[in-house]
């Protein structure tokens, strides 16, 4: 079998023969006219060997030859599926130009549709052109592309020899669509605000750092979109969200891109009850809208995404799935039963509860089910909890196999306070804590000019996209994950 750089030679020798020939290797556009899944649907009564005087223009990757003399059958894909092309001698003076062509080669082709006696639909082509030689091999038919690292690094190879995937991301689009409607419907505005920021926040990570040449200063990129989207509810705005890139410099896992797709809204005169029901018809009307139904397969599970969903406060899961009351503890004994690994040096009651929860607890966590209640350590922007001001924030965050899906919370708006707690937070960083929230200034100020009392949401778009299309891993789900190189 010959090796790739002799394929990679032979396809470089039929270049230069079509360009010497005067034949454009690489022309400018092509009048496509049909696709091959439109074709299939309008023909699809036709019977085996039912020939029609209906003229099409289509255009694809050719994936093989069957050469048999002076008959020619090969397939293109589009962007919508596969269709046959049948070339014959007799009818082309281009025929013997198909000698020129390989398959991964792109070509446009016009021709009138048939049945075969196998029932195949098929072009009978009158004309062709080549749009684009390839130079390099695709992977070889029968074994395709199984490395699942290369499929990720060359994603346009696993789109083509896995068109399946395609569906995945069609689907992606269908959940933003969908997540789009329901907020737009509900009178939200969409926005945009910067990437690069002169202070992160909005959450406790680590951020990726750059440098501003023009202004000669450090910028970070954002870790979150829940400051800026803040200070447009003290502008005047009711209901504003983005969907957009947010960036975190920590660990990679099947669950974890240092890039990834959120979604925040926030809601003037809400609260944390009011963003659990938007999470709640967010998820429910995509899976409506990807699948017609509330339940969906994920893995060996069937999630029910109906609402209302479950909820529990973190102390009331931690008793249950761990049989650890916590809420009757004090640190030492809690100290017992937290993994020295998750835990911070010199952490506090609150902290550690967090870190049984996230150790003992999550895993347990199948059906969708919303966590109330978090001590209030666990995030500097929460209001305290009506029921419980001393230990617990009003916040929440679902969860469905083992993943968190969202986070949101009833915002605080009092200045004094969240002074208090980003001067907390600052002194944590400084001594090392690179996850700290920083000091806002800007955002203090902000605050004080009034901010009315609001409920906040975060929906994580991968982590839904995985649910909701029974993938395993993030890098599924986004199109060009970032890979080791």
């Amino acid at each position: 079998m010959p090796s790739e750089e002799e394929l990679i030679a032979e396809r470089e020798k039929k270049l230069a023969a079509l360009q010497e020939k005067g034949i454009e290797p690489y022309p400018h556009g092509y009048d496509v006219q049909h696709t091959a899944s439109a074709l299939h649907e309008q023909y699809d009564s036709l019977p085996a060997e039912g020939k029609t005087q209906d003229e099409v223009s289509v255009a694809g990757r050719l994936l093989g030859f069957r050469n048999l003399g002076k008959i020619t059958f090969a397939h293109i894909q589009d962007s919508t599926g596969k269709i046959q092309l049948y070339f014959r001698k007799d009818d082309l003076k281009q025929y013997d130009l198909l000698k020129m062509l390989d398959g991964g080669d792109w070509i446009g082709a016009k021709g009138t549709i048939f049945k075969s006696k196998q029932g195949e639909l098929s072009v009978a082509v009158t004309s062709f052109q080549l749009l684009s030689k390839a130079l390099r091999p695709l992977p070889e038919k029968w074994h395709g592309l199984k490395d699942v690292e290369q499929r990720y690094r060359q994603r346009y190879l696993d789109l083509t020899m896995n068109p399946e995937v395609k569906e995945v991301f069609k689907q992606r689009q269908t959940i933003l669509d969908t997540t789009r409607k329901v907020l737009r419907d509900k009178g939200y505005l969409e926005v945009e605000i910067p990437v690069l920021e002169p202070i992160y926040g909005g959450a406790e990570a680590k951020p990726f750092k750059s440098f501003l040449n023009a202004h000669k200063m450090t910028v970070y990129m954002r870790i979150a979109l829940e400051l800026p989207l803040k200070k447009l509810l003290v502008g005047g705005f009711d209901k504003v969200f983005e969907i957009g890139k947010v960036f975190r410099n920590e660990d990679i896992d099947r669950s974890h891109n240092p890039e990834f797709t959120m979604m925040e809204c926030y809601c003037a005169y809400g609260d944390y009850t009011t963003m659990m029901e938007i999470t709640e018809e967010i998820y429910e009307q995509c899976a409506l809208a990807l699948h017609g139904k509330t339940k969906v397969t994920y893995g060996d599970h069937e999630l029910e995404f109906k609402k209302p969903w479950p909820r529990m406060t973190m102390l009331e899961a931690i008793k249950k799935f761990s049989n650890i009351d916590a809420a009757s503890m004090s640190k030492e004994d809690l100290m017992q039963h937290a993994n020295p690994d998750d835990v911070k040096q010199g952490a506090s009651r609150g902290e550690l509860i967090n870190a049984i929860f996230e150790d003992k607890v999550e895993s347990h966590l199948i059906q969708p089910t919303f966590i109330t209640h978090h001590p209030w350590e666990t995030c500097p922007l929460a209001k305290k909890c009506r029921e419980d001001p001393e230990f617990a924030i009003e916040r929440f965050e679902p969860f469905a196999c083992g993943m968190e899906l969202a986070n949101g919370y009833s915002e605080l708006n009092d200045p004094k306070r969240q002074k208090e707690l980003f001067t907390a937070g600052e002194e944590k960083r400084q001594k090392g804590d690179e996850e700290a929230h920083p000091f806002d200034e800007d955002y203090i100020k902000a605050l004080e000019h009034g901010m009315p009392p609001a409920g906040g949401l975060g929906i994580g778009i991968d982590r839904m996209t995985m649910l909701l299309t029974n993938k395993q891993s993030i890098r599924d789900v986004i199109i060009f994950p970032f890979m080791k190189h």
